[in-house]
């Protein structure tokens, strides 16, 4: 597989470049998922894939490429007779982009037609065109939920199914399934990770020589892409070659006992959920050894497929970044390794492991409340503010996260799919109908019913048949979720500081930035302090990204509670303009004190009427502790419009917060 860049000058190219070979040979383990940063070639090494595939036999004129030998018998274009001629065409790469809808994805029935002539007339959608060749998704993190369920769904029982009013579609769709992604706009959720059969990470290398042959190279293609082709044409033909002559092979390989052994036991030693990852590694191993032309699975087959397919199968949360041990890999494979010698591991290995993730496990965490030694006795030197801004401590440690409530904006929005706020969404329950603004895509059944009822002796209806026109079908209106902007704004001045109370600060921040993973959010990050604030994490996707932000985080100096004010309502104005769907909740961590900058209390005020003024969504987490408090937070809350909980009251089983709610609920 050639591109215009070579393998060695991205870390990982190698890794991926065996990734895809495999899945070419045995499409059933199950795709890969690229993971790395921006300008490593992750959709250059994709789309070279496509060259080396074999020409596939198709049905002259089926739109579901059926193979001529063995033609679907479910086929909506079919029946087809089986063993007939047939045409060749090349393999297809079929992308789909992040935006696309449900119908765009499986296909789509004309319910016009459905309803008043009782014909299933279907339009293929990109599943159907990917099938025996490659979907590729670029960006898959960023792709809607339900169509990665609907994409991953079709990818495991190689069939896609189109099912709406009592009319049903079936058509094969097996394919390769290729998606890449860049983690700092945020992670795929674990059990869809558990989807894609391979993962691999790829990064730049840092070395000059091999970054000029990449440059040297990429100039080569722009000047003379025929000719730069035409140097490669060879290499390209022997790789084909040995694509078929796997694929060949494949059925004839042994997967032994002593294998399968060293293969349960990885996957039991990495406390690997369920047994996905064991029928992947197994899957893995056997065309690893077709691709190596034997007929035998050794052990060296199987370190391989675990480093291909276990790193991102142990991630507990997304804060944990993929990676597996590869030393006690390699011990487990000893333990475990056959006792006749043939399947003794190598321990070098022969192809390595992904240049990304790297051995070793993830740390464990400090015990104890003070944290390490650089986060230590928080509280000490704090005394009164320096009237600078000075003061800095070193940042302190998050305390555990835990359960929150759910926080969520009121009323209903119209934004992006998720798992927060009411909102209009194609998926959800149905509350109504309305006539169709556009294609119609779910039928309110009882509606359309309902208009075409009063107008069948007009239309001279005679038998039992419904005359339905175009004008009677109604759309489906489906309350749903989104998913919000979450705009922390965080409090680090040195009051926050006192009796180490920024670690449970810390730590209740990110037990809000899991449930805002988990809901599918955008998040932002303003902190203040000394007498200036900052944007730390411009509105992303990458909630670890800003998880990272919040850990290294000093804290000390003044209070400037406007300055944090003002610059987050920059941050939503701005953000208003990109996304204007999507609606924002601020939570303001503070304990309320406002003392940096001339009149703070009153600049704070006003600060905090902008928001109240433009109905943003706010809740003040009272950071306030002690035997004597001032009330600051929730006066501040009252200003913005919002409600105030504190610390105590956030976490999701607090009686203290469950006893608010219901007396909140009673008045």
């Amino acid at each position: 597989m050639t591109t215009p860049f070579p393998f060695t000058a991205v870390v990982g190219q190698d890794d991926l470049r065996l990734a895809l070979l495999l899945n070419a040979v045995s499409p059933s383990v199950g795709g890969v998922l690229v993971r790395g940063e921006k300008g490593t070639a992750k959709s250059t090494a994709v789309r070279a894939l496509t060259s080396l595939l074999p020409e596939v036999a198709v049905v002259p004129g089926c739109r579901f490429s059926c193979d001529p030998l063995s033609p679907d018998p479910a086929c909506p274009d079919g029946p087809h007779e089986g063993g007939g001629g047939g045409a060749s065409r090349p393999a297809r790469m079929v992308e789909l982009p992040v935006g696309a809808s449900e119908d765009r994805l499986v296909g789509a029935l004309d319910i016009e037609r459905a309803l008043a002539e009782g014909v299933k007339a279907f339009e293929p959608g990109l599943l159907a065109a990917a099938h025996r060749g490659i979907l590729y998704v670029d960006e898959v993190n960023l792709l809607h939920d339900h169509l990665v369920d609907l994409l991953l769904d079709a990818a495991a029982m190689g069939a896609s199914y189109v099912e709406r009013e009592g009319v049903s579609v079936r058509h094969a769709a097996r394919f390769l399934l290729v998606g890449t992604m860049n983690p700092e706009e945020g992670e795929l959720r674990p059990q869809l990770l558990d989807r894609f059969g391979l993962t691999v990470e790829v990064a730049a290398s840092r070395e000059p020589d091999e970054r000029v042959e990449v440059v040297r190279r990429r100039l080569a293609y722009d000047d003379d892409p025929a000719g730069f082709a035409a140097r490669w044409a060879d290499e390209e033909a022997a790789v084909r070659q040995r694509i078929v002559a796997a694929r060949q092979l494949l059925p004839s390989v042994r997967l032994g006992d002593g294998a399968l052994r060293q293969i349960a036991a990885t996957c039991a030693a990495f406390e690997v959920d369920g047994m996905r990852a064991d029928i992947v590694m197994a899957r893995t191993a056997t065309a690893l050894a077709a691709w190596a032309g034997r007929t035998d699975v050794l052990a060296e087959d199987v370190r391989q497929a675990a480093l291909l397919a276990l790193p991102h199968r142990r991630r507990r949360n997304p804060f944990d970044a993929p990676g597996l041990d590869e030393d006690k890999l390699d011990e487990t494979l000893e333990e475990f390794s056959d006792s006749s010698g043939d399947d003794d591991p190598d321990p070098d290995g022969d192809g390595g492991g992904p240049g990304g993730p790297g051995g070793g496990g993830q740390p464990e965490p400090d015990e104890g409340p003070a944290g390490d030694g650089a986060g230590a006795r928080p509280e000490e030197g704090e005394g009164a503010p320096a009237p600078g801004g000075g003061g800095e401590q070193s940042p302190v440690r998050a305390a555990e996260p835990f359960r929150t409530k759910v926080l969520s904006v009121p009323g209903i929005g119209e934004g992006a799919a998720g798992r927060r706020s009411r909102a209009r969404t194609e998926h959800g329950r149905t509350t109504g109908a309305h006539r169709p603004r556009g294609t119609l895509t779910k039928l309110h059944l009882a509606a359309t019913v309902q208009a075409a009822a009063p107008h069948q002796r007009a239309r001279g209806r005679s038998g039992r048949g419904l005359v339905v026109r175009r004008d009677d079908l109604r759309q489906a209106a489906r309350e749903g979720r989104e998913g919000n902007l979450v705009l922390f704004v965080v409090d680090a001045s040195g009051s926050m500081a006192a009796r180490q109370r920024m670690s449970a600060v810390k730590g209740a921040v990110l037990s809000l930035l899991l449930d805002a993973y988990q809901r599918r959010d955008k998040v932002g990050l303003v902190t203040f302090r000394g007498s200036a604030a900052d944007v730390a994490l411009p509105p992303t996707s990458s909630v670890d990204a800003a998880a990272a932000r919040l850990e290294s985080l000093p804290t000390g100096g003044r209070t400037p509670l406007a300055a944090g004010l003002l610059k987050a309502h920059d941050v939503l104005r701005v953000e208003r303009l990109r996304d204007p769907a999507r609606r924002a909740l601020v939570v303001v961590v503070t304990d309320g004190r406002a003392t940096g900058g001339p009149e703070p209390v009153a600049l704070a005020s006003r600060a905090a009427r902008l928001f109240a003024a433009e109905g943003v969504a706010s809740v003040v987490v009272d950071c306030e502790s002690g035997p004597v408090r001032l009330g600051l937070a929730g006066r501040l809350a009252g200003e913005l419009g919002g409600s105030a909980v504190t610390l105590d009251e956030l976490r999701a089983d607090s009686i203290a917060g469950l006893v608010k709610d219901e007396q909140r609920r009673a008045a």
